[in-house]
């Protein structure tokens, strides 16, 4: 199938649009025919700026990004409890025009009720939904899209428009997934860093789907805390969130040359996947697993394979650690992918150690250190993060991902060896 061109996020960011105005014509609608008991307007903005101190890798990179961010959020409630939540976001870089995006990250009505002894909650519109107890990777996590221009942690998502119903009891909660629409992942431009050799092109984009990018994708979730367990298991069927990403050709199969190179675009499969997740908490200790099995996707070089992955390990808290109000949590997680060196990302067979102190003072300091490395390659990176308050309104964010070590054999890897960066931000909150 030739790779179809759109206008990528400009189409998206249309139909986000259309959403928002929806919403917010039916918000309107709803707060004239009810009374308000209840409303707030909050949010953040923030400027922020990101160093990357080593000379560029590729071709049209550039040394920074620097810009701002504004993220207001309205919320809206009824006097019977209903309410509307708004959130949009907006990125500018000056550094790289393909990690300047806008996107509605919420934008639902909830309503909510009894169901016998139980209680039942429906949200209709965009909004982000977290899976997983992990903190290296969060595999079960596959709901929302992710935003990868954010940060190569993959933490940052997407708004996915959804239906989401709840129905909840002494039993657990079951949650229910419709997915009308389709998000692509996002993708750092040709001058941005933290990407491939080849630049991916998402102007350009194919789906195994007929109906493309607006493939219903359907979705549950079973969870329950025990005691000390606390127990999810979930089923995802639908466009993948993951792309299989493929050289650009001509109509004679000629790769399209971009100043001199190949480019790449993204290719969504049809998948399924199955996913366990689960925390213990014993005393100081959470012990946590993350599983997954998922057909119908495929591996680094194009080829389907169904495969399992998982990521296992704990945390332990040190409490009022040397006679202080400090906490210190020491981290330890192995991510496992079935595909070993073929799967399309980085966590293949990965060691994760951290350590987290939280000062507990009024500024609410906290200090976190980890490394990540591979078991298979020489490759090692380290990550630094710092986040406090100045003052009631104002919040200070300093990171740094530093690649220690790169094995030119760790192909996931090595296009991004000299991309270690700091990056610092102010924030406003409002």
């Amino acid at each position: 199938m030739a790779p179809r061109h759109t206008t990528g996020r400009c189409r998206l960011g249309a139909a986000l649009i259309m959403v928002w105005f929806a919403v917010t014509v039916l918000g309107a609608g709803v707060a004239a025919a009810v009374e308000i008991a209840h409303s707030e307007l909050s949010g953040r903005i923030a400027a922020e700026g990101r160093w990357f101190y080593q000379d560029n890798a590729h071709l049209g990179q550039d040394s920074h990004n620097s810009g701002f961010v504004v993220e207001p959020k309205l919320y809206i409630e009824d006097d019977g409890g209903r309410s509307l939540t708004l959130k949009p976001f907006f990125r500018y870089d000056a550094g790289d025009p393909g990690r300047t995006h806008a996107d509605l990250r919420e934008g639902y009505f909830l309503i909510f009720g009894e169901a016998g002894e139980g209680e039942w909650e429906l949200r209709l519109g965009v909004d982000r939904v977290f899976w997983g107890v992990a903190e290296s990777r969060h595999l079960v996590d596959i709901v929302n899209q992710t935003d990868l221009v954010e940060h190569p942690n993959e933490e940052s998502k997407l708004g996915q428009l959804m239906a989401h119903v709840t129905w909840a009891g002494e039993w657990g909660a079951l949650e229910l997934f419709a997915l009308p629409y389709h998000r692509q992942r996002t993708f750092p431009g040709r001058s941005g860093r933290l990407r491939s050799r080849f630049v991916v092109d998402d102007k350009h984009v194919t789906y195994e789907s007929a109906a493309e990018d607006w493939h219903v994708d359907l979705a549950a979730r079973y969870s329950r805390s025990a005691g000390p367990l606390d127990l999810g298991l979930s089923v995802f069927d639908g466009t993948s969130r993951e792309p299989s990403l493929r050289v650009l050709v001509d109509r004679n199969g000629l790769p399209l040359l971009a100043n001199g190179e190949p480019s790449l675009f993204p290719h969504y499969e049809q998948i399924r996947q199955f996913g366990v997740d689960a925390q213990l908490t014993i005393e100081s200790w959470l012990l946590k697993l993350e599983v997954i099995h998922r057909t119908g996707a495929s591996n680094r070089l194009g080829q389907r394979q169904d495969y399992a992955a998982f990521v296992a390990g704990g945390e332990y808290t040190f409490n009022a650690v040397f006679d202080s109000n400090a906490d210190l949590g020491l981290l330890a997680e192995w991510t496992y992918d079935g595909r070993g060196d073929d799967a399309p990302n980085v966590f293949n067979n990965e060691a994760f150690a951290g350590v987290r102190l939280g000062l507990n003072d009024v500024e609410g300091t906290q200090i976190t250190v980890s490394v990540l490395w591979d078991l298979d390659h020489a490759t090692r990176s380290l990550g630094v993060e710092l986040t406090r308050r100045l003052t009631d309104r104002w919040s200070l964010d300093v990171a740094g991902t530093f690649f220690v070590a790169v094995d030119r054999d760790d192909v996931n890897f090595y296009d991004t060896r000299r991309d270690s960066f700091v990056e610092m931000g102010v924030t406003y909150h409002f």
